[in-house]
């Protein structure tokens, strides 16, 4: 049976390496001989991701603040 610390370190793998390969994707639209975009396009993009981030961190040190200190 898979221990719960493997199956996190399992997915998380899995999952972050499926984010890095969607981020590249989103890259990839950055080339302006394929594609036409604003400004604005760029920033709506850019800060919906960065809020994200911020989420996914956030829910992370709520769970290391909970912890007691111990040496």
């Amino acid at each position: 049976m898979e221990s719960k610390e493997d199956k996190f370190k399992r997915l998380a793998n899995a999952r972050v390496n499926s984010a890095i390969k969607q981020l590249d994707l989103i890259g990839n639209l950055s080339n302006s001989a394929s594609y036409n975009y604003t400004d604005e396009d760029v920033r709506k993009i850019l800060g919906t991701l960065n809020q994200k981030v911020k989420e996914v961190s956030f829910k992370f040190q709520e769970i290391l603040k909970k912890e007691k200190f111990k040496l």
